[in-house]
């Protein structure tokens, strides 16, 4: 896929997030790799209303060189790019089942979804971590983004929303569609004792689909 068709995916992929309610006015932003750099959603634009051409493009430093200026949350691209040899996109969202287990201080904080399906587990992987409460934009958290990344796909902002990694930007969407409704199950079988997927189905599912 060349950068024009890259430019395109990533703004339908915008455009059905927003429609599905996992992002709504300015929130949320999207960064896809490329040989010669990133792409990312510029900053204060709706995920419904992407421009393709007007994508901000970022050297493979992470200087803006092209196109509108990204997202204030560069940082938090960065983090994941860095931590995570295997990061080929990252998608934040504030997708709310997946923001409301970031507000619970009750839950595993090192894991706050266990293994309830197998395509949470395929998709998001192992564990999830809840990262600490930084105000929005703010660089500081960009160190405990890295850390966290590094030993996961996917974290939970606290009291923010999920920052999620895949091999390709369509992965990545998936993945942080799949999280949002394992949260969704999380949230509907709390106070319940479900059954979870053991920890010999959960080696099994990584080793066969990675």
């Amino acid at each position: 896929m060349d950068e024009q068709e890259t430019r395109v995916l990533l703004s339908e992929f915008g455009a059905s997030l927003f429609a599905r309610g996992y992002s709504v006015g300015s929130a949320g932003n999207i960064s896809v790799k490329l040989p010669d750099g990133y792409l990312m959603t510029p900053t204060n634009s709706s995920l419904g209303r992407l421009d393709p051409g007007r994508l901000s493009k970022l050297d493979a430093n992470f200087n803006h060189v092209g196109g509108d200026k990204p997202s204030k949350e560069v940082f938090m691209h960065r983090a994941f790019y860095q931590a995570r040899e295997d990061a080929g996109a990252v998608v934040h969202l504030h997708s709310t089942q997946a923001t409301a287990v970031s507000c619970l201080p009750d839950v595993d904080q090192s894991n706050p979804i266990p293994p309830l399906t197998p395509y949470f587990v395929m998709r998001v992987g192992r564990r999830m971590p809840v990262v600490p409460y930084y105000r929005p934009g703010d660089p500081s958290m960009e160190p405990a983004i890295r850390a966290a990344a590094q030993g996961a796909r996917a974290v939970l902002l606290a009291n923010h929303g999920p920052v999620v990694s895949g091999k390709t930007l369509t992965d990545a969407v998936y993945a942080a569609e799949e999280l949002e409704e394992a949260a969704k199950l999380f949230l509907m079988l709390r106070g319940q004792v479900p059954r979870l997927l053991t920890a010999g189905q959960v080696d099994d599912l990584l080793t066969t689909f990675g």
